[in-house]
């Protein structure tokens, strides 16, 4: 990895798109600290946030408790994404020019991705004021247009910074933003990690615990990187064949397919639907935290917002069955995203086309079959290990007072994050290295 980052700085043009994608990561930073007009600072909690709120601060960096302009991430437009997706699948104008992937057909799709963003966040922004009323000098019509407004303005001004990170810079734009937003808390974790052990009394049991995290995380890691870097090999063998005067082909080779194609995505998909109802249910009823009864109490089991209750049981409950839909959500997402970026049929038309065949296999139908056949497997295994990954600590944190809620989510996106952008910054090396050659 740090060959890969050496040899990028040498090279112009991938050292120019560091320092592009730098100086928009420095600009994200400093929007998460100017907090939207009209607030009272004395009347913010910048505390540990827990249950929803805790997830939705871990995205930010920090920005949804300060009531940034940034307070919504870039949740809504990965939001709007997915339901674009999905409405492609019902509606046949969508779903054509989702298949035609012309770059006319891809500019439509990214408009109608925008304005469902702006609608969207909307919503969000709305639901967000509602939230925090209380926190604003004046909670009149005007205060609210300004701070929902500035609430929708950090979130376009999100979306550009992330189409420009993918087009001029380094990285996935989406998910670079929130790898920056979580790698920006590790400091205050580690903080706290310390002040632990090392308050005002030295405290064995509290030493175990934090030795017991540090190795959870190493371990996670190790994991998190095998899973990523694993792959299936499917062997293609290509016939010989003769092209004018000379015999060509002949050549065995493979398909790799990755263990967790979808990479990081379902996680960060998932976090954003769990987020987002959380902020528009707000709209149905502002007083959601004092109410036990009916659609309400639903929306609190499902969202794990802050209950006052003295019942353990009650409050393991309500863990379980949010983490149970939250690890839905990530198996549900990652055969999303793997069918959406894998088609077996056009593989095996490739394959087809070119004189090849997978040993054992029969080109045509049987090859389709097989291909699914692999890729579902790989998806489920895959789909279940980010889902553990993510969900484990919500569960181990009941059991302590540590404060792990999001660990498992914040270390695959990060590690995810950082292994997707080196793989990347190791293609534009060679790109540029091959381009030099043919100059």
């Amino acid at each position: 990895m740090f060959n890969t980052i050496k040899n990028a700085l040498k090279t112009p043009d991938v050292r120019k798109r560091l320092l592009y994608t730098l100086v928009l990561i420095v600009v994200f930073r400093l929007g998460c600290f100017i907090s939207v007009p009209g607030i009272d600072p004395s009347q913010l909690d910048t505390g540990n946030a827990e249950g929803i709120k805790g997830l939705i601060n871990l995205l930010t960096g920090g920005a949804f408790t300060r009531l940034s302009i940034f307070a919504m991430s870039i949740t809504p437009y990965i939001t709007a994404s997915i339901v674009i997706q999905l409405l492609g699948m019902v509606i046949p104008s969508l779903e054509k020019l989702t298949k035609e992937g012309g770059e006319m057909e891809r500019a439509k799709i990214n408009r109608y991705t925008k304005i469902l963003t702006l609608a969207l966040s909307l919503a969000e922004g709305v639901g967000i004021y509602l939230m925090y009323k209380s926190a604003f000098v004046s909670s009149g019509f005007l205060t609210g247009f300004i701070v929902v407004l500035s609430f929708m303005t950090g979130t376009a001004i999100l979306m550009w910074l992330g189409e420009q990170i993918t087009s001029k810079g380094i990285g996935n734009g989406i998910s670079m933003l929130i790898f920056v937003g979580i790698v920006s808390g590790l400091g205050s974790g580690a903080q706290t990690l310390y002040s632990k052990v090392f308050g005002t009394t030295f405290d064995t049991k509290n030493l175990l615990i934090a030795l017991a995290i540090v190795l959870g995380v190493i371990i996670l890691i190790a994991a998190v990187v095998f899973v990523q870097q694993a792959e299936r090999k499917i062997p293609v063998q290509y016939s010989k064949k003769v092209v004018g005067r000379k015999m060509v082909g002949g050549q065995n080779t493979h398909i790799p397919l990755k263990l967790a194609m979808a990479g990081v995505m379902p996680i960060i998909f998932a976090s954003s639907f769990m987020t987002f109802p959380a902020m528009v249910i707000q709209l149905i009823n502002p007083n959601i935290t004092t109410q036990t009864t009916g659609i309400q109490n639903f929306w609190r089991i499902v969202y794990n917002v802050s209950i006052a209750t003295s019942s353990s049981d009650v409050s393991i409950k309500y863990t379980i069955v949010n983490a149970i839909i939250y690890l839905l959500l990530i198996v549900g997402f990652t055969f999303f995203y793997t069918y959406a970026t894998f088609n077996p049929a056009e593989i095996s038309s490739n394959i087809k086309k070119n004189g090849g065949f997978i040993p054992g296999i029969r080109t045509g139908k049987s090859t389709i079959e097989y291909l699914s056949s692999v890729i579902t497997k790989l998806t489920i295994f895959g789909g279940f290990f980010l889902a553990l990954i993510a969900i484990i600590p919500m569960l181990v944190s009941h059991l302590s007072s540590t404060n792990l809620a999001f660990g498992g989510t914040s270390i695959l996106i990060v590690v995810g994050v950082a292994l997707e952008t080196v793989q990347q910054l190791e293609s534009q090396v060679v790109m540029k290295h091959y381009k030099g050659f043919l100059e």
